[in-house]
């Protein structure tokens, strides 16, 4: 069995077109969350959202190619220039079949979908684009990161709705620890900020429309928590074998040592309120590191600002952790860049690694008035310097589809 390591991380989020600007505004305390300027929101009765700002795709991407790509696609291939210039190495054509990619999306090419059938019914379907099927597909982010990075290995599209990220990184761990490859590119990208996006949440009532106070509308855990706030982005991680990360004199970030993944078998959206299965994934990645519960010291939540989702995650904490879930420090870091959907435990397993490697744990913003239901530490006092040794990092979703990994600080 392989051991598995992080050796570099890129982000782009609704608060940082990089990691080290998303790094620096998350522990600032700044949220991305302000008026949706991508359509006319106004009939719309959530008119916010965490949009990334001043995206140019040309800068990593050709103008001809970005145009063969939406922008979910686009966040992952500039997340992947990000993650090997960083990393200070591409991988050699020799070693192209021991490297592969794993993207978690959980909707896919949504604007595209909009905008084509919209096309179509104005100037009939001789009209579509030839692009239109290959671009909107949720396996092409994958699929252009293993282009754009040379990766003959596993190419595997994960969804499973908002655990896409973390179940991509999970299934590309396992790869390595189970020899089939010595790296791997894994995380989340979404982009479904759009009329049908934002409308089909509003439908179900799962989106907060504090629309006149949009920085304060994402508040996980807060008593007066209303809904979640749409975001977009990418995060993905650069793993490799502890052996093959060695060999080329790789910077190691963090070590993976535990991928946990369940099922509610409850319902279709809602999380059983005893947060059974959520508490499954945890233990199943606590076990596998084989550690004790009371070893870890950080929890990145999944913390979406529901009524539901909190408290449920709240209540599995403390059935995973006993008398210990108020010692963890937890941060949720939805509270600024919002909800990323199939990006969101990419982005939030980078701030896992930047939280052990830097040595920082950001804050959780909004948690003004403590709903006695969720009460534990999420750190709503901003951020806290400690040295974590463990970190898990939860995402839960539609379907009731769990997930959880387990980062170690390296130690040799």
């Amino acid at each position: 069995m392989n051991r598995v390591v992080v050796t570099s991380v890129a982000a782009i989020t609704p608060i940082g077109n990089d990691v080290e600007t998303s790094w620096e505004n998350l522990l600032a305390g700044k949220s991305g969350i302000s008026k949706i300027t991508r359509f006319d929101a106004s009939e719309h009765a959530t008119k916010i959202a965490g949009e990334v700002k001043d995206f140019d795709p040309t800068i990593y991407i050709p103008k001809k190619e970005a145009r063969r790509m939406e922008i979910f696609t686009q966040y992952a291939v500039g997340c992947t220039k990000m993650l090997f210039e960083k990393a200070g190495w591409t991988i050699p054509e020799e070693e192209s079949h021991r490297a592969g990619t794993v993207i978690g999306v959980g909707l896919g090419g949504l604007q595209a979908i909009e905008d084509t059938h919209q096309k179509m019914l104005d100037k009939g379907p001789g009209r579509i684009s030839p692009f239109f099927i290959p671009i909107l597909i949720a396996n092409m982010a994958a699929g252009q990161v293993s282009i754009e990075a040379g990766a003959q290995g596993p190419n595997i599209c994960t969804t499973t709705a908002c655990a896409s990220g973390t179940h991509a990184i999970g299934a590309a761990y396992t790869d390595i620890v189970m020899g089939r490859a010595d790296v791997m590119i894994c995380g989340g990208a979404e982009s479904t900020i759009t009329k049908l996006g934002i409308a089909g949440f509003n439908a179900m009532r799962a989106l907060s429309t504090r629309n006149d106070e949009p920085e304060l509308a994402s508040r996980p855990f807060d008593m007066d928590r209303s809904g979640f706030i749409m975001g977009e982005g990418a995060g993905l991680l650069l793993l490799e074998s502890l052996e093959h990360a060695k060999a080329r004199g790789a910077n190691i970030l963090a070590e993976v040592v535990g991928s946990g993944a369940s099922g509610d078998a409850h319902h279709m959206t809602a999380p059983p309120e005893d947060g059974t299965g959520m508490a499954l994934a945890m233990q199943a990645a606590i076990r596998e590191a084989k550690v004790d519960p009371s070893e870890i010291d950080h929890i990145n939540a999944h913390g979406t600002s529901t009524k539901l989702n909190d408290m449920c995650e709240t209540r599995a904490i403390k059935k995973v952790f006993g008398d210990h879930a108020y010692n963890i420090n937890i941060c949720a870091n939805k509270s600024q860049v919002g909800h990323l959907l199939g990006a969101a435990g990419g982005v939030e397993a980078v701030f896992a690694v930047k939280t052990i490697a830097e040595g920082v744990i950001p804050g959780t913003i909004n948690r003004e008035t403590p709903d006695p239901d969720c009460d534990l530490d999420v750190c709503a006092d901003g951020p806290r310097e400690k040295q974590v040794k463990y970190a898990l990092s939860n995402s839960f979703g539609f379907g009731g589809t769990n997930g959880c990994l387990l980062f170690k600080r390296f130690d040799g």
